[in-house]
């Protein structure tokens, strides 16, 4: 449980930072929902593609793939953003623990 809180912690940390560093407000990252409307923005993606990503996983099956093809999508932007690879946008989608924290402490 405890473990569970400081990963947390950290990826809250990490992603408004992120979320500094690319000109949007860091408080966002604690709201449901505008998170991944900012997170998108940040993907240089529209919005609501990140409202969209919130609803999917309550459609079966095809919301579930809707999810991870726009959450991929997302992050790929976001790596972009940040001068990376398709490579790391990917573990952005799987690994964000990892990533994100990458991306925050890094010097660019």
């Amino acid at each position: 449980m405890v473990v569970f809180l400081i990963i947390a912690l950290i990826q809250i940390i990490s992603m408004g930072i992120v979320f500094d560093k690319a000109g949007q407000p860091g408080w966002a990252v604690i709201v449901p929902f505008y998170n991944m409307w900012v997170l998108a923005e940040v993907g240089d993606k529209p919005g609501w593609m990140g409202l969209v990503m919130c609803f999917c996983s309550f459609i079966p099956v095809i919301g579930i793939i809707l999810y991870w093809v726009l959450l991929i999508t997302i992050s790929i932007g976001v790596a972009k953003t940040f001068e990376r690879g398709v490579g790391f946008g990917i573990g952005l989608s799987f690994l964000p623990f990892i990533f994100f924290p990458i991306l925050a402490f890094s010097r660019d």
